[in-house]
């Protein structure tokens, strides 16, 4: 298997069970999120509970939550929105430390194809959700989730270049 870890903060973002496609030559990679229901689970056993002397309700509080799989996953955590002003600050200061830690053609690639994937993300702006990494670090990544249009599922955009490849 394997886990991408952030460049910067080495949080768990991602991983090969989650495909993605790449945007603006994997400046961006995008993934589909899908809700999922945790907790309480409805097993039919056969058993009659009127009959064998049970009620309704046994006393046990289960609950079941609806999350999402990728944000549940990796324990990513949403912060406010950024206005235009905050994302373009965060951006530019995000492309400063990631373009440090790239080398040759991967920083070429980076540098000549960050404006189209930043212009995109500008775009859906106010349509975004914003995530980090379980750490929370200040640097790292933000992870983006948006619902296209007419989805019931989110999809996540990432920073490709700004993953590390893990093997497990």
């Amino acid at each position: 298997m394997l886990v991408y870890q952030d460049l910067i903060s080495g949080d768990e973002l991602l991983s090969d069970s989650f495909p993605y496609k790449e945007l603006f030559d994997g400046v961006l990679w995008e993934v589909e999120g899908k809700w999922v229901v945790q907790g309480a689970i409805d097993v039919d056993i056969g058993a009659n509970p009127s009959a064998e002397g049970g009620g309704e309700d046994e006393g046990v509080d289960d609950q079941a939550v609806k999350v999402v799989d990728i944000v549940d996953t990796f324990r990513l955590q949403e912060q406010p929105a950024f206005d235009k002003k905050q994302f373009v600050s965060w951006v530019k200061k995000y492309i400063k430390a990631l373009t440090s830690k790239l080398e040759g053609e991967m920083q070429e690639r980076f540098k000549k194809n960050i404006e189209g994937a930043t212009k995109f993300l500008l775009s859906k702006l106010s349509d975004l959700q914003f995530f980090v990494g379980e750490s929370m670090h200040d640097d790292g990544s933000l992870v983006f989730a948006y619902y296209k249009d007419g989805a019931a599922d989110p999809t996540f955009l990432y920073f490709g270049h700004g993953l590390k490849e893990v093997k497990c």
